[in-house]
């Protein structure tokens, strides 16, 4: 399995999402994390808001039987009904709840999961020193922040931001698509985002793709086998061919393919799902094939 650095940890670059653990069938759950090790994949991203924190304790008990010390955890906190929240007394009391639950007394990495923009930095930056200090939290990592989000938080804390959740596939390719049309005036050059594609590299902060399958803006779903993207799915078909997967485990490779080293959340409870997405590490797309998915899904290359 290929791997990625967060900071000091050396991870994998496939990593299992366990947002809709809590909505499945224990059954289905714990065979879910299950395959996802046994597919070699070796960090688990939660949230503490997912589905109310049930899918923390199914992931819990299924990193009971496979051992703590073999994967990295990650969760998210700071988002509530109707708002968000990163205050002191918030966060630190959603990292307790959050250890409880999964039944660790640490995670390796904890993402602050939407920009809260009453968050105060200094207030932040406390949180972040108690829970290293208490042996709670080893790294931090944000989710869907700008590059001056970022850079605020920075302003007033000392740990490295080592990570940066971010939707990104080849039906959402925004991160993508204003470097690649640089001084057109086709909407693709329009920035909406500051840049966070080439700001994380520049900050060795890793993106962490979720969404990878989802279908564009407005068209719920999945873009596999949906007749909205006949031309994506018939290359995606031709790649899958050629490489003997899926066409899911093309299209999570497309993603593992840019130079940024992004890491990719498969969110699946399916384990026939998880277990073709994960032979996306078999596959090796070279420049001319990545472009190629990149046009299929209706982009523009001036």
């Amino acid at each position: 399995m290929k791997t990625v650095k967060l900071g000091t940890l050396q991870t994998t670059q496939l990593v299992y999402g366990c947002m809709k653990l809590g909505k499945a069938e224990e059954q289905d759950a714990l065979r879910a994390v299950h395959t996802a090790y046994d597919c070699g994949i070796r960090m688990f991203d939660n949230a503490d808001i997912y589905c109310a924190g049930e899918s923390e304790r199914c992931f819990g008990r299924a990193l009971r039987e496979i051992g703590r010390d073999k994967v990295a955890v990650q969760s998210k906190c700071g988002i509530r009904p109707g708002y968000y929240d990163f205050s002191r007394e918030h966060l630190l009391q959603s990292v307790e709840g959050s250890l409880r639950r999964i039944g660790t007394d640490y995670l390796d990495v904890l993402c602050l999961h939407r920009p809260d923009t009453l968050m105060e930095g200094e207030e932040v930056a406390e949180v972040f020193d108690t829970l290293h200090k208490r042996g709670m939290v080893r790294a931090f990592g944000v989710s869907n922040f700008t590059p001056l989000q970022i850079e605020y938080l920075k302003k007033y804390t000392s740990f490295p931001i080592v990570a940066n959740q971010l939707q990104f596939g080849p039906a959402h390719t925004g991160m993508v698509d204003c470097g690649i049309c640089a001084n057109m005036e086709s909407a693709g050059a329009l920035g909406k985002d500051g840049g966070v594609l080439d700001y994380c590299r520049l900050h060795d902060i890793v993106i962490q793709a979720w969404g990878s399958l989802r279908a564009g803006h407005g068209r719920p779903g999945t873009f596999l086998d949906n007749p909205a993207y006949e031309q994506a799915n018939t290359c995606l078909e031709h790649f899958a061919a050629q490489f003997g997967v899926t066409k899911a485990a093309v299209a999570v490779a497309w993603i593992e393919r840019h130079s940024a080293g992004m890491q990719v959340i498969l969110g699946s409870v399916r384990a026939e799902r998880i277990r073709e997405m994960a032979e996306a590490d078999r596959v090796e797309l070279s420049r001319a094939q990545w472009y190629e998915i990149y046009r299929a899904f209706g982009n523009l290359v001036p």
